[in-house]
């Protein structure tokens, strides 16, 4: 606990506070440019990229390996990564636009190809006497441990850099995800944004190779704009909430892993983001498990309460002991079920709104098929006041009490 909380707290050496920073301003990016390829609903395309980078970062090791006998030069890696991936992202492009394969298809064809391709250039490179072949395989689950500190400000840097495109170009990406056609009249080029959004996505999944891992940084782009989801409709909040959830889950994974040279940096970071996404499923006020079971058992008490008031107005008996229940803890039965005089007027008072109810849809049928009623929703909350006052005095007592 002690070293975990040394690390968390940027005090367990240089090294490490850098890896942890860089790893969190790359999470924040990939939260952010995820966004809004959720949005632009094209998310299987960050594991065709991510997947389609192994090859190029194969053959980038092999190349840097004959020519220095050093194949493990990190802007090397990463320059051969994006040659890959961007070819990748072409060639599913293509088969999309030039077949009848659907765009799911493509990608399912070019991540496999690629990906098999990659295997073999790693089976390959460990075959090699010279270039430092030993930790290459950390590209496909993520490490830190180890990590140059040259390694660690390239990537912080860069991960820096992506996220300051992303912030200039939040608004055509947005314009781009919800309404493409205003988005042209607008004079933006969806095709040059649509571009733009892929080569930050791809620029993201090549610069997080080190820390997450090829295999796993598709779900840092993924994980933390669902996480979001659940708590904002709007789309700017959803990219700063998906970008904030994205640090936190990128930061503690490289934390934990930090703790010892074993232990994948990639699957902590998914593991954290993973556990960030069930707090938000569960505690959203907005759409989260918890929230809609309260509402539901609110408005199951409601009916309830509802109903019991109209038995209690027509003297009829009631049998169902959660009706009960709800009467008695809001006070409008005795423990012997008699109504008390609260009980009595609150009884009036929904008789009164149901022959208010029975009226407005006698007088306007078609407005109240439209009307926001679901049996429990008092007509002044729903209806404006001149309205309910036009029925209150069209309404004759014998109504009233029936």
């Amino acid at each position: 606990m002690n070293a975990f909380l040394t690390a968390l707290l940027l005090q367990a050496g240089y090294n490490t506070a850098l890896v942890s920073i860089g790893a969190a301003v790359l999470g924040a990016s990939a939260g952010a440019i995820g966004t809004f390829v959720l949005l632009r609903k094209r998310s299987l395309v960050s594991d065709a990229i991510s997947h389609a980078t192994l090859p190029g970062l194969g053959l980038a090791f092999i190349v840097m390996a004959s020519l220095t006998g050093d194949g493990r030069w990190i802007a090397g890696l990463m320059i051969g990564a994006a040659a890959s991936a961007g070819l990748g992202l072409i060639l599913v492009e293509w088969i999309g636009r030039r077949t009848r394969l659907t765009e799911d298809a493509a990608i399912g064809a070019v991540l496999s190809v690629f990906f098999g391709f990659g295997i073999v250039l790693l089976t390959v490179i460990q075959s090699l006497e010279t270039g430092r072949q030993a930790g290459i395989s950390s590209y496909l689950v993520g490490s830190t441990a180890g990590m140059l500190r040259s390694e660690a400000e390239t990537i912080a840097v860069a991960a820096l850099l992506s996220g300051a495109a992303i912030f200039m170009l939040r608004r055509p990406f947005t314009l781009v995800c919800f309404d493409q056609e205003y988005a042209a009249v607008r004079g933006i080029s969806v095709r040059a944004t649509d571009l733009a959004m892929m080569g930050l996505l791809l620029a993201i999944t090549v610069i997080g190779l080190k820390v997450a891992g090829l295999v796993l940084i598709v779900a840092l782009t993924i994980i933390p704009p669902v996480a979001a989801r659940f708590w904002t409709d709007r789309p700017e909040p959803m990219v700063l909430i998906a970008a904030a959830l994205g640090a936190v889950a990128a930061y503690l994974g490289a934390v934990i892993s930090s703790l010892d040279r074993g232990l994948p940096t990639g699957a902590l970071i998914v593991l954290v983001a993973f556990v960030l996404f069930l707090a938000s499923m569960l505690l959203s006020p907005r759409r989260g498990l918890l929230a809609s079971a309260l509402k539901r058992l609110a408005f199951q008490t409601e009916v309830h309460k509802r109903q019991g008031l109209i038995a209690l107005a027509r003297g009829e008996a009631i049998y169902d002991a959660f009706t009960l229940r709800v009467l008695k803890r809001k006070g409008f039965i005795r423990a012997d079920g008699v109504a008390t005089l609260a009980g009595r007027g609150a009884a009036a008072e929904v008789m009164r709104d149901e022959a208010r109810w029975s009226l407005y849809r006698k007088l306007f049928p078609d407005e109240a098929a439209n009307a926001p009623h679901h049996g429990v929703t008092p007509i002044a909350e729903t209806l404006p006041a001149d309205i309910v006052a036009e029925l209150d005095r069209r309404l004759v007592p014998h109504e009233v009490a029936s």
